[in-house]
């Protein structure tokens, strides 16, 4: 049986007598799904190199070591898909998405998404490691995409994105001018009852916090930098569309909430698809605990569609 690298924790002398279990959920930030998971497993869970109840104590300078078991996406079909690599190490790989690919696989499209080249790039790399991707992109949305090459790496990322202690930064390009130079929306979210794929503005539906900053105004047209509180689907589409500027290129949400449409003036050019790109993602490392940033550059679509509006 192979295991990933170990997770290590050497124990201080202010946890000096402690139960493992403690350490385990405390220290280690390991969840109850995933201990059960690692007291199953052979090596899973080891103290000074040794296979042990968590119900023991521990002692200063014990050191804890959990392995988790190696796995592989068996059902994701390898492809040599080009990939963006922002970064990678032993814990995390963090993509720039481009537009217009889907993330995971679904049912009746298995193949041409990220999951089938980054399976592909992981074998041909060596790696056995399941396809993890810790938060998701709009098909059309390019940008900063997380995946973690464990279940444990999976797990404290989510929480961090579940607890709102991660940074996530947008820049999107919106149909008029928007009149405050920033502001927040807090506006509760939920399914369109008689479109079911599509989210509206809804008083009973799920909290959601978008906050945005005016970058630049152009003719009928503003570039706005946004940063998420919460992450629900379409979460910015929804909400800029609900303050009258949806998205430029946005086929799903280019009407107000009275179904009238949102349109700036003939003259403005058009892009292909929704103006949105994820541009940073933060959170603390699983394994060094340390606080990083990754960025992804504009696209070309952007930034050439920017170039076209300063002319106008």
């Amino acid at each position: 049986m192979n295991y990933y690298k170990p997770l290590v924790y050497e124990i201080p002398v202010e946890e000096d007598g402690w139960i493992l279990k403690t350490i385990l959920q405390k220290r280690m930030f390991i969840s109850r799904s995933l201990l059960s998971r690692l007291k199953q497993t052979e090596q899973g869970i080891m103290l000074n190199g040794e296979r042990v109840y968590i119900s023991v104590r521990v002692a200063v300078g014990d050191r804890v070591e959990v392995r988790m078991e190696e796995e592989t996406s068996t059902d994701i079909i390898p492809q040599n898909i080009p990939l963006d690599i922002i970064h990678e190490d032993e814990h995390l790989l963090i993509l720039n998405k481009p537009t217009g690919i889907i993330v995971h696989p679904t049912h009746g499209h298995y193949i041409n998404t990220l999951a089938n080249g980054v399976v592909y790039y992981w074998q041909q790399s060596g790696q056995n490691i399941r396809f993890r991707p810790i938060h998701r992109l709009d098909q059309e949305t390019s940008g900063v995409l997380a995946i973690a090459k464990n279940p444990y790496v999976h797990q404290w990322v989510s929480e961090q994105m579940i607890a709102q202690t991660t940074k996530k930064e947008y820049v999107a390009i919106v149909y008029g001018h928007v009149a405050a130079d920033r502001g927040t929306i807090d506006a509760p979210i939920d399914r369109n009852p008689e479109s079911p794929h599509l989210r509206i503005v809804l008083e009973t539906g799920y909290p959601s916090v978008t906050h945005y900053e005016v970058v630049e105004r152009y003719k009928d047209v503003s570039l706005v930098r946004l940063w998420l509180d919460t992450g629900r689907t379409h979460q910015i589409r929804v909400h800029m569309r609900s303050i009258g500027h949806p998205l430029m290129g946005d086929k799903l949400y280019f009407t107000n909430e009275a179904g009238e449409e949102l349109l700036a003036d003939n003259s403005v050019p058009l892009i292909e698809r929704h103006a949105l790109h994820a541009e940073k993602l933060g959170f603390t490392h699983p394994a060094t605990k340390q606080w990083m940033e990754f960025t992804a550059k504009l696209p070309t679509d952007m930034s050439h569609f920017i170039e076209k509006l300063t002319l106008l």
